[in-house]
């Protein structure tokens, strides 16, 4: 398992969004590099996200919600959104966020 996750739930329809493109960077001294990238399955998970374990440091999750709202055929606000975070260790993390064409939240998950 990727030491980065995520997992996108559709909270305008009750259920897991599946399909959108995310993509995982690191912030360095040159500006930002990949580190990974995926697509939310069935489930709404991207449990290969990226590598086993990433250096501490500060990441961003891109999200391509834009594109996946045009494909379900719905309007949205916000055609990409960017979670940024700290990691400081080997912990897991899991960073979901809950979506809706007008609103999104994030939090640190489990």
């Amino acid at each position: 398992m990727s030491h980065i996750t995520t997992h996108v739930l559709d909270a305008a329809l009750g259920r897991p969004a599946s399909g959108v493109a995310v993509a995982l960077q690191a912030r360095t001294p040159e500006g930002w590099a990949a580190v990974g990238k995926g697509e939310t399955n069935a489930d709404g998970r991207v449990p290969d996200l990226g590598p086993d374990l990433v250096e501490p440091g500060v990441y961003r999750l891109l999200f391509a919600t834009g594109d996946w709202f045009e494909a379900s055929g719905r309007d949205t606000f916000y055609p990409e959104i960017q979670v940024t975070f700290t990691v400081t260790g080997p912990d897991h993390y899991h960073v979901p966020i809950l979506l809706s064409p007008y609103g999104y939240s994030t939090y640190r998950g489990s």
